[in-house]
């Protein structure tokens, strides 16, 4: 058995640039895996994955030409049904060596070789062999048959494909894209195996324009990538190719420093956009970044929409200064380097300048009505069809955002809020949102400083959306926030109470993404309103149009908290013990945590979260219990010391939670753990007299109040 290193490479027509880089890796991990699987090849071999516009590809390391034989038991049957009573094989047990290959002509021998063990309660009988292993041919064309079947393909094409002289016609083939040629080498041997209507070999094409030769030959297995590279122009690894598109850009954004237009442009650098730079890196095979420029008129036009009809529709790179601020220079990735690249970087300036008119008529065109002046407009866009229009949902919003501001700035916040509320989804209607909807909310905040409205309005309008996604930043101002928060608190209210909840993975109105929004937003600024008092200033606005509470709401938001808090580093106890009391305020969530996390450490902690276990056990099961007590009945020595030190201890832990010290109120119930120990060594508490009784569990409900301000301080017992 000789082991060589492998390539398989498939050469299509240009493939999905969205889904390359995934098809890549797909490809040559089904293929590596399934060649591990039939012993073909060690478990710790290396795979490399190959892919570009027109080729997927793969490189083992160390596979067999033959995989080694294995020892193989089957179980067969029980020994009732393959041995008659005289022990002599059934017909049925015959039959079953037959199948498996086994010489039957002397029944006794066969039933001699046979080996019989426990099955369950019953005994069985397994046949040892010896399975040959799968040849390379043998075991690549499975694994081939594989990879192509696992795919991730979004959509699938039919093409014809003519057959060879012994079987004349065409027949059809499903791929995502026709394929052309077929390489598998096994070091410098062809594997002949097939598919999706070809044969093996070891030749491909390069470049569509620029390969030196055609086709292009490999001779060895190990010489794909280098080969490819300098007969066929082509880099073939994906990550490669990107890297040398970020090389290429960050030196063409140096070079242009001085500017086309005579004017600086220092430290010029391209826009950051890695959905972008894969997406290119899948359309070109030897990348060449070439340098650009448009007329300066258009950069009166919002940048946002010029970077966005540069990216989107182009996939051009525009330059951006240190500050942030669009230059009219961009950066073309081309798929040719021709001797003379001018016009190459004319025909790309020529064709983005229409798409650049667009958005500036887009532009001009919007501002020559106010945003006021749409309102209207909104009632006659439908919003859900149980939930109204629009126009219905801004009025919703509109009120949350207004009881919202009143309870947290007073009437000022309250009236600014209600009219960015109101004017926030009216650029919904605007020519600019209607092209390109990623600028919802960004548009609107442009068109309402040109109608004169005050900053904090214009930025509430632009930053209602916020946050977006996970690590977006939130809104800028207090306006903004508050409508935000009604917003998002809107959709979720309507959404849970028409019954539209996350299933399983399926969440199509975002409501994951909505709740872990207001959580951000209430946490990270701290807002003085609990999360039931907003929901419930929120479910009223939607009258008969919503059916039921929010109590699935407030569990739904909750979960997603502790989701959250779990991923941020917070044990699951930690989480729990503070999440069991239902913080309404959840800018308070991470100072509890840090409070219990503090808490924890201390050595007293596991002693006295036990008790404080036990604790909650005698009260639930003594039912309605007062947090009075008689220092009169008191007559133990150990429960009139606990009552000492908790007439000590416990006001300054109280007074420590009130000013918002809750790692110091906690750390102060920490001396409780010596007098806890011996109440519960020397005191019986369900004592036969009622009032001693009573009066005991009166004290524990007292201790139990005041270590359970902060959290759950049970859930930290192992």
């Amino acid at each position: 058995m000789t082991t060589q290193n492998l390539l398989v490479e498939l050469f299509v027509e240009e493939l999905p640039p969205k889904v390359l880089n995934k098809l890549g890796a797909a490809f040559s991990n089904v293929l590596a895996e399934q060649l591990k699987a039939q012993g073909l090849a060690a478990a710790d071999e290396a795979v490399t994955a190959f892919a570009s516009p027109r080729r997927l590809a793969a490189h083992v390391t160390g596979v067999l030409s033959q995989g080694a034989d294995k020892a193989v038991q089957q179980k067969l049957m029980p020994v009732s049904v393959g041995l008659d009573a005289s022990g002599n094989a059934t017909p049925a047990l015959l039959k079953k060596l037959q199948a498996l290959g086994a010489d039957v002509s002397d029944p006794a021998a066969a039933v001699a070789a046979l080996k019989r063990a426990p099955d369950g309660k019953a005994e069985a009988l397994f046949y040892d062999s010896i399975v040959k292993g799968a040849s390379l041919q043998v075991g690549l064309q499975k694994a081939l048959d594989e990879a192509l079947a696992k795919l991730p393909i979004p959509k699938v094409m039919q093409y014809q494909l003519e057959n060879d002289c012994e079987l004349p016609g065409w027949s059809s083939v499903n791929f995502v894209r026709p394929a052309h040629s077929l390489i598998a080498l096994h070091g410098s041997t062809v594997v002949p195996v097939k598919a999706l209507g070809l044969t093996a070999s070891n030749s491909t094409q390069g470049h569509r324009f620029e390969a030196k030769v055609s086709p292009v030959v490999l001779a060895h297995a190990d010489q794909y990538a280098e080969v490819l590279a300098r007969d066929g122009s082509v880099i073939a690894s994906f990550a490669e190719r990107r890297a040398e598109i970020v090389r290429q850009l960050n030196a063409a954004a140096a070079k242009v420093g001085g500017g086309k237009d005579g004017k600086s442009h220092e430290a010029l650098r391209p826009i950051e956009d890695d959905a972008l730079l894969d997406e290119v890196t899948a359309l070109v095979e030897r990348p060449n970044v070439l340098t650009c420029q448009f007329e300066t008129e258009f950069l009166g036009v919002p940048q946002e929409c010029l970077i966005l009809t540069m990216k989107a529709n182009q996939k051009y790179f525009p330059l951006i200064d240190a500050s942030g601020k669009l230059t009219n220079l961009f950066l073309v990735v081309s798929n040719i380097t021709p001797d003379d690249a001018s016009l190459v970087i004319c025909g790309n300036e020529r064709v983005v300048r229409p798409r650049l008119a667009d958005a500036k008529f887009f532009f001009d065109q919007d501002r020559k009505k106010t945003l006021e002046s749409r309102v209207e407009g909104l009632s006659k866009v439908v919003y859900h069809n149980k939930l109204g229009t629009q126009g219905e949902r801004m009025a919703r919003v509109c009120a949350i955002a207004q009881a919202i501001g009143q309870q947290v700035g007073g009437d000022l916040l309250a009236k600014q809020a209600e009219q960015a509320a109101r004017l926030a989804k009216t650029d919904l209607l605007t020519d600019m949102v209607g092209e390109f909807p990623e600028l919802q909310g960004i548009m609107g905040g442009y068109y309402a400083r040109h109608d004169g409205l005050s900053s904090d309005v214009a930025e509430a309008i632009e930053d209602h959306y916020k946050p977006r996604f996970a690590g977006d930043e939130l809104p800028r101002n207090n306006v903004g926030l508050v409508v935000a928060l009604a917003d998002k608190l809107e959709t979720l209210v309507g959404m849970f109470g028409i019954g539209n909840v996350p299933t399983g993975d399926k969440d199509p109105f975002a409501l994951r993404r909505h709740a872990l929004g207001v959580i951000r937003m209430l946490v990270e600024k701290n807002v003085a309103l609990g999360l039931p008092e907003l929901l419930a200033l929120s479910a009223p606005v939607f009258g008969d149009k919503i059916s039921g509470g929010t109590e699935a709401l407030i569990d739904f938001v909750y979960d997603r908290l502790s989701g959250s808090l779990r991923e941020q580093g917070f044990s699951a106890q930690e989480v729990d013990a503070v999440m069991a009391l239902r913080p309404a305020r959840l800018g308070q969530v991470n100072h509890c945590l840090s409070a219990v996390r503090a808490f924890a450490a201390l050595p007293e902690s596991p002693a006295l979260a036990a008790a404080n276990k036990r604790i909650g056990n005698i009260l639930k099961k003594a039912g309605e219990v007062d947090a009075h007590v008689n220092p009169a009945l008191l007559q133990e020595d150990a429960e009139k010391g606990l009552y000492a030190v908790m007439q000590r201890l416990l006001p300054e832990s109280e007074s420590q939670f009130n000013a918002g010290d809750y790692t110091a109120s906690l750390q102060t119930l920490a001396a409780l753990r010596a007098p806890v120990d011996a109440f519960f060594d020397d005191v019986m508490v369900n004592a036969e007299a009622m009032d001693l009784r009573l009066n005991r569990q009166g004290l524990l409900k007292s201790l139990h109040v005041a270590m359970n301000r902060v959290a759950d301080l049970s859930r930290l017992a192992a």
